[in-house]
């Protein structure tokens, strides 16, 4: 199946604008163009519009995606690279992860905090010194 550029927009969340400026960038080198010259996108290529917003949304930089893409386009010899690349890229994505966590469990005692703020008043005093 055939999806226009709006539609595959509409399905990431993305504006049709973002997508020609990452087809631009280089880092959507298989999508195809129709006799206008829309760009057509098929199944094959939604699974790498998904790669590269994950990529994107982890926190990898353009250029590093672009490298990325690259190469994919020169085939079997530059699978160490690409298995190289992306794990780095997961052990930094790891790190955020286990960042966050601990931001979100700083959260969660705070808002346990003011369910409670006779309970945390007598423990603590008052709840603007105690912040």
């Amino acid at each position: 199946m055939n999806y226009s550029i709006n539609e595959v927009a509409s399905k990431f969340g993305l504006s049709a604008h973002t997508l020609r400026f990452y087809d631009k960038e280089g880092l959507m080198p298989f999508i195809g163009r129709d006799k206008s010259g829309n760009r057509v996108f098929t199944d094959t290529d939604l699974n790498w519009v998904a790669m590269v917003c994950c990529l994107k949304d982890t926190g990898m930089k353009i250029k590093d995606i672009k490298q990325y893409a690259d190469w994919c386009t020169e085939g079997l010899q530059t699978i160490e690279e690409r298995k190289t690349m992306l794990a780095d890229h997961r052990q930094q994505v790891v790190k955020q992860m286990e960042a966050l966590k601990k931001n979100l469990a700083l959260i969660d005692s705070k808002i346990a905090v003011y369910e409670n703020p006779e309970e945390a008043e007598k423990k603590y005093g008052l709840l603007e010194k105690q912040e």
